[in-house]
């Protein structure tokens, strides 16, 4: 979702800079919910107020809850079928495919000085290694960046 969000509001039509484009995903990656939909309530009321975070939050539900209403109804009658999980099984590389790419945009622009990428590593390791709950991760590396900026 982020490479498709960093192309469409940055690079098709330019309502932020590339820097708004982190925060935003960083505050919707802290707050409970989809990223879409977090950043499209941020995003409309950045550039139009609350009726446009309104909006936006309406054109990014709305699509995919009437898509997945229909594959639910599809599913449920073939939910037996070896081709439902053949193709749930060829949907998993795609998934992890597009959160690399996600990664990368991130990266990119995350990653601004020396600093800045010894919080990732060492965050990173926290949590993936040593399982540190990723709330107590997120305030981490905030106190860090305080401390350190």
């Amino acid at each position: 979702m982020l490479p498709l969000l960093e192309k469409e509001l940055i690079e098709k039509h330019q309502w932020i800079s590339s820097t708004d484009f982190i925060d935003i995903a960083a505050i919707s990656e802290m707050t409970p919910g989809p990223i879409a939909v977090n950043s499209a309530t941020f995003l409309g009321y950045k550039i139009a107020g609350v009726l446009g975070s309104i909006v936006a939050t309406i054109a990014v539900i709305l699509p995919s809850f009437i898509i997945i209403s229909l594959i639910f109804k599809f599913i449920s009658k073939f939910k037996s079928s070896p081709y439902i999980e053949w193709i749930f099984r060829g949907i998993r590389p795609v998934v992890l495919g597009l959160i690399g790419a996600a990664a990368v945009t991130v990266g990119k622009t995350s990653f601004v000085d020396i600093k800045a990428v010894i919080i990732s590593i060492l965050l990173f390791y926290l949590v993936s290694i040593r399982k540190l709950n990723a709330i107590l991760g997120i305030i981490l590396a905030g106190v860090m960046g305080i401390f350190l900026y």
